[in-house]
Formats: C-alpha cells, structure tokens, sequence
C-alpha cells in the first residue's frame, strides 16, 4: 500500500478486506484522474470490488479526452496532476457537463476545499484517507444524483423553476449550472419556503449526512446557487442568510 497516502487501516488489512466485499447490483462507470497509477491502480481495484466499472487516466488532457468521448457517472478528480490542475479540469467539466466531481487533494487546505466547490466540485477528499470513506463518499454523492423526486415535482417562482424529477433549475428558461448537491440544496430551501433552515438541517435533508461544526462548505454552496438564480447574488432575494442561524428561501412580493 501507499504509507501517507491510503489509510493505515486499510494498509493493515489490505487485500483480504477488498475480497470480503460484497458486489453491488447495480454498476457506475467511474473515471480516476490522477498521475499516480500505483495509488489510482488500488483505488481502481478496491472500487471495481464494490460494483464500479473502473477507467483510469493520468493525467488531465487524457481525462478530458476520456470525458468527451465517454459517458461517466461519477469522477475522482486529484488536484496535483502533471500537465493541468484539477481546479482547471474541473472548471472545464463544470463549461459542459454535471457530472459528479470529487476531487482529492494532497494538502488538505481549506482553501482547496472552497476553491474546488466554488468551481462546481460536489465533494472533496483530502489524502491520506481510507478507502471505505472515499466508497461511502462517491455513494452519497451518486445517492443525491439520482434520488427520486416527491409529490409535486415542479417548483415555480416567477422566472425560477424547479424540476425535481428531471433535477433541474431553470431560471427564464434556461438552465442552471448546479452541481447534484446544489441542486438538492436548492430543492430542500424551496419545499421549505419561509421557514428558516440551519445548515444542520439542510445537510441532513439534501444529504443524509450530519455536518462537522467547522464544516461551511454549505456556505460556498449557497453562493454558487445564488450566483445561478439571483438578479444580483450580492443582494439576494431569495435566498437570504438568517445570522447565526443557516438560511431561509423567500417568495420576493412581486410575485406572491
């Protein structure tokens, strides 16, 4: 194994827990983008081992390359690769597709973690780490992709619309660029309008995950939405910040 890189735990256990994995039902096509092939190429086995069709690139032309002639559900995007930085891949994924990013990072800066999500990364994963907690994290982010939509799919404030069963936002008809987990963010502050919802609170419905206390990643995500479906995101109408508190979705009088 990888010391520094994969968990200790997994390095003590090693192979034998990768085969007492259960197979999933049901198959993701995942791409890896990351120029190390030693850590990539366990990734791609202990992932494979738990019900994902594995492609491995490493480096970013030839993951851009994979991701325009491919289709993909889900990629795991590290941040320090050789030719391109993660943070412009993934601005580049983000100009034409929604797929869900996770991006690794070797740091585990903060400041990495903001920057990704406000280029529309849905997750992020410092390094070292275990690989279970990078299997439970691509299933969340999958799980929010394609859960099913409630009663009363279509949401309509004024020019805003929200679909839930197709999981889009359009905003006077044309769509919202929104990660899977903003999307589901939007939809969980639009179902409550008028109520106000701590980030607690908003986590655990679009999520099904509780929120670390210093975690406010949550925050960046609200400012990618309101820079999506605002007139002006520096003054928000309908998504309005309650101080010390989370957020609240509001209906603005013109069109109530």
């Amino acid at each position: 194994m990888l010391p520094g890189i994969l968990a200790a735990e997994d390095t003590r256990r090693g192979s034998q827990a990768r085969r007492a994995q259960p197979l999933c039902v049901m198959t993701h096509r995942l791409l890896i983008i990351d120029d190390d092939e030693r850590l990539s190429g366990m990734l791609a086995e202990y992932l494979s081992a738990n019900g994902f069709q594995v492609r491995r690139r490493n480096n970013a032309a030839e993951g851009l390359r994979a991701l325009g002639s491919e289709s993909f559900d889900v990629v795991v995007l590290d941040i320090m690769l050789p030719d391109m930085d993660g943070f412009e891949v993934c601005r580049r994924v983000r100009a034409s597709s929604s797929v869900p990013i996770l991006m690794l990072t070797a740091r585990g800066e903060e400041t990495d973690r903001i920057v990704g999500l406000e280029l529309g990364a849905d997750d992020y994963l410092p390094k070292p780490f275990n690989p279970r907690e990078l299997l439970a994290r691509l299933k969340a982010v999958l799980r929010r992709g394609s859960a099913p939509a409630p009663a009363g799919e279509v949401l309509r404030f004024g020019p805003l619309v929200i679909d839930r069963g197709a999981r889009q936002a359009t905003r006077d008809g044309k769509p919202c660029q929104l990660t899977s987990h903003q999307f589901a963010l939007l939809a969980v502050l639009a179902e409550r309008a008028g109520r106000v919802q701590s980030r607690e609170q908003l986590m655990e419905a679009a999520c099904g995950e509780t929120l670390d206390a210093f975690d406010r990643s949550i925050d960046v995500h609200i400012s990618r939405i309101r820079a999506a479906i605002e007139d002006d995101p520096r003054r928000p109408r309908r998504i309005r910040t309650v101080r010390s508190v989370g957020y609240v979705f509001t209906v603005p009088d013109d069109e109530g």
